[in-house]
């Protein structure tokens, strides 16, 4: 497994921008198809976007096209999430996650995971 350290989360006002980044440790991060999940209180966690090996392929929820922007950096360990143009219900603990094997967006197929940052957006 890879452990994961989230961070670049924080309050910003509707409309603005944030970028996450995710730290990975160990040298077979290349390995790894990364990917990006939500969650608020009371409810699932909720699939933001992924990340092929390469960096070459990318998978988004329906609701982040065209907002929100997933990279990676394999040299640096690191995996990026950009978001543009937030809103209030961007609101939420983002948690990086890796798996092997395929993108997928269900939280369950992923092996390893961060212990998240808190996005808040105000109106």
């Amino acid at each position: 497994q890879v452990q994961l350290v989230e961070s670049g989360g924080g309050l910003v006002q509707a409309g603005g921008s944030l970028r996450l980044s995710c730290a990975a440790s160990g040298r077979t991060f290349s390995r790894y198809v990364m990917g990006w999940f939500r969650q608020v209180p009371g409810k699932e966690r909720e699939f933001v976007a992924a990340v092929s090996w390469s960096g070459g392929t990318t998978y988004y929820a329906d609701s982040m096209k065209g907002r929100f922007t997933i990279s990676r950096d394999n040299a640096k360990n690191t995996v990026y999430l950009q978001m543009n143009s937030l809103k209030p219900e961007d609101t939420a603990v983002y948690y990086c996650a890796a798996k092997t094997g395929g993108m997928v967006r269900s939280p369950g197929e992923y092996n390893s995971w961060g212990q998240g940052t808190q996005v808040t957006v105000s109106s």
